[in-house]
């Protein structure tokens, strides 16, 4: 399998199946979130009929799928059940490609996981089950948050409540600036150095700019598309 410069469209679990065992430097990865994972699928159906329903509302993102276990409904025992459920089975989905992915990777190489504050933990602990060590977290700082949940105090007045303005300023949540990459390492040939010399990887190169390059990454612009 010729691997420089090429893309492969597929299933990423069947084409690193065609990739020799421990040849890969390195591995950066955006996954699915969690936002609307059901056991091993995405719910193709349930997606459609939901953006249907939001479509020509004043809804602000409308490629996210509303109304499900995790976005919304009452939170009772059954909620927080179907939600654990969830996360177990999103657990179980990463380990399924991380298992592949430390099979093709090299002693010592890293691995850059994208994903929200809440399920990179779910992906850090299933890339250590898959034998790979837990290094470090990155924080890409974006400063382009969006307050999202429930506003206490629009909520109360909607519902009538008298003292509804007495309730301004809470939130059901935090406004997020940061998303996560969990760092995680194959394990090394016995030392930084062997490895190093071995696989040729296993260190990073923090030179940087502004000197040591830390785990918080901001000042990031995305380039615009080139004009046809």
């Amino acid at each position: 399998m010729e691997l420089k410069d090429v893309i492969y469209c597929g299933d990423c679990i069947e084409i690193m199946k065609q990739i020799p065992e421990a040849s890969i430097a390195g591995c950066v990865t955006d996954p699915p979130y969690n936002y609307e994972f059901i056991g091993r699928n995405w719910d193709a159906s349930e997606i459609m009929r939901r953006t249907q329903r939001v479509k020509d509302s004043s809804t602000l993102v409308k490629n996210i799928p509303y109304g499900s276990g995790l976005a919304g409904g009452v939170r009772n025992a059954a909620w927080y059940e179907r939600n654990r459920k969830n996360t177990l089975a999103y657990r179980e989905w990463c380990g399924e490609w991380g298992r592949e992915l430390f099979r093709i990777t090299k002693p010592g190489a890293f691995v850059l996981i994208f994903n929200s504050t809440r399920s990179v933990a779910q992906v850090q602990v299933a890339m250590e089950d898959a034998g790979f060590y837990a290094r470090d977290m990155i924080a890409w700082r974006r400063h382009s948050g969006i307050p999202k949940g429930l506003n206490a105090a629009k909520k109360l007045e909607k519902m009538g409540c008298a003292d509804a303005r007495q309730w301004e300023g809470w939130h059901s949540c935090l406004r997020s600036e940061w998303e996560a990459i969990a760092v995680v390492q194959k394990p090394l040939m016995n030392s930084y150095i062997t490895t190093l010399q071995e696989s040729g990887v296993g260190l990073f190169h923090a030179a940087s700019e502004a000197g040591f390059q830390s785990n918080i990454i901001e000042g990031i612009r995305r380039d615009a598309p080139e004009s046809c």
